[in-house]
């Protein structure tokens, strides 16, 4: 049991609880979960653990430390108890039973985060899917009263099949019939953004996706960029992506383009980001949120090279992308904060690494060097002979290169330029 030093005054004072097994970091989770209780404006008060080789299915913990925790929540005045695992319906009765106390699993905890920060239509839709599918299974008769506020408006359909149906078996249908309505909205709404990527995919910029543990920087590390690089984002706040020193402190895919000062462009997107035993309801509700690292020509693993836990959390990443299908795309670690930390971190340099600060210019300037390196790599320089009557080709090509040598003779202009394969093709007949 560990006690934590707490002066915050009116918000919910919790006890977390956790179990160590064979195959947990018992410590790293359990500080997680204070900092996601914290997102949520909990307050931790007292954590408890207990090693055990597998959950207790019916109370979680051993009756020893249930009844542990029954007394210090008497003693504490605490009416919550936030777990470090996601609990079974009965489990978290018998708890409650035994404590008198309110229990919030991890799954739950994290799902009350996300919709509070939802904030895009998509996002609403997908957050409010995943606690209908959560919500499901664990469905008590004395929740479907209230159960219409909980969740928000569904869809219809629904009609009563008889006085002799329960109001729990309302409720099944009324969120069964929600689901099918939300999921409807769900595919209405990915048609317009497979729309709107496929005409990205069409401009023929690579697609730079940053991706990685919330909190490690992202963010950061676009704003900074889209300041140096993103038209108008130094001057207009709507360009700027939002940034918090918090967990999860976006849910939004953010997708801006970026114009080096050779002219060289690329679309960077920012991405949610991703914490250890994230909800698989949650996980396969945004899929469609991360289809721009799906779909990039290179990922940036943004890691918080400040935390002792960062392998951890490189872990966690790795394995979230796996989850959502996001394999086989060429990914560049970024160890990030390294202002931040004198701790024995790796400083590399090479091609599939750096270490960093966001706020750097210098960081920021080595970065796009090594972006350029993987995004353009396979572009070749080639010299083109454009005639004189042809303007309006030396001016589009001009509009987005930089030349690197422009010479004329009788008939034309003779230009030296680095195209991408795309565009190899598109001005073949001028290539000499």
């Amino acid at each position: 049991m560990t006690k934590q030093h707490v002066t915050n005054q009116g918000q919910r004072r919790v006890f977390l609880i956790g179990l160590s097994t064979n195959a947990s970091n018992i410590d790293y989770e359990l500080e997680e979960l204070a900092n996601l209780a914290k997102a949520n404006q909990l307050i931790p008060e007292i954590i408890f653990s207990q090693k055990l080789e597998r959950p207790n299915p019916a109370t979680y913990f051993g009756k020893g430390k249930v009844d542990e925790l029954a007394e210090a929540v008497k003693t504490y005045d605490v009416d919550m108890i936030v777990a470090n695992d996601e609990l079974s319906p009965s489990q978290i009765r018998n708890l409650e039973k035994v404590t008198q106390a309110t229990v919030l699993d991890r799954t739950g905890l994290i799902l009350d985060i996300f919709a509070q920060r939802a904030q895009t239509k998509a996002a609403k839709l997908q957050v409010q899917l995943a606690r209908l599918q959560y919500q499901l299974p664990r469905l008590r008769t004395s929740m479907s009263v209230s159960l219409d506020q909980q969740t928000g408006a569904g869809g219809g359909g629904f009609t009563s099949r008889g006085s002799g149906e329960t109001k729990l078996e309302e409720s099944r249908r009324r969120i069964t019939s929600q689901m099918v309505h939300i999921r409807q909205e769900l595919a209405d709404l990915s048609k317009g953004e497979d729309t709107r990527s496929a005409r990205r995919t069409a401009n023929n910029l690579p697609n730079v996706a940053l991706v990685g543990y919330t909190n490690a920087g992202k963010s950061t590390l676009m704003n900074r960029l889209l300041a140096r690089f993103g038209i108008g984002a130094e001057s207009d706040d709507t360009k700027q992506v939002f940034e918090k020193d918090m967990l999860f402190a976006t849910l939004n895919t953010t997708v801006r383009q970026l114009t080096l000062p050779d002219k060289t462009q690329f679309l960077l997107s920012d991405t949610v980001g991703f914490v250890s035993k994230l909800p698989h309801n949650l996980v396969a509700a945004f899929k469609s949120t991360l289809q721009e690292a799906a779909q990039a020509d290179l990922l940036l693993q943004v890691v918080d090279i400040s935390d002792p836990h960062y392998k951890d959390m490189m872990t966690t990443t790795e394995n979230t992308l796996r989850e959502v299908g996001v394999t086989n795309i060429p990914m560049v670690t970024v160890y990030n904060k390294a202002d931040k930390t004198t701790l024995n971190y790796p400083d590399v340099s090479g091609e599939n690494a750096i270490t960093l600060s966001a706020l750097e210019a210098a960081s920021q300037d080595a970065l796009i060097t090594l972006i350029q390196k993987h995004v353009f790599k396979d572009n070749e320089t080639v010299t083109l002979h454009i005639p004189f009557d042809q303007g309006a080709v030396q001016a589009k090509l001009a509009a987005n290169h930089t030349f690197i040598a422009e010479n004329y003779d009788d008939s034309g202009t003779l230009l030296t330029v680095e195209l991408s394969q795309l565009e190899l093709e598109q001005f073949k007949k001028y290539i000499i």
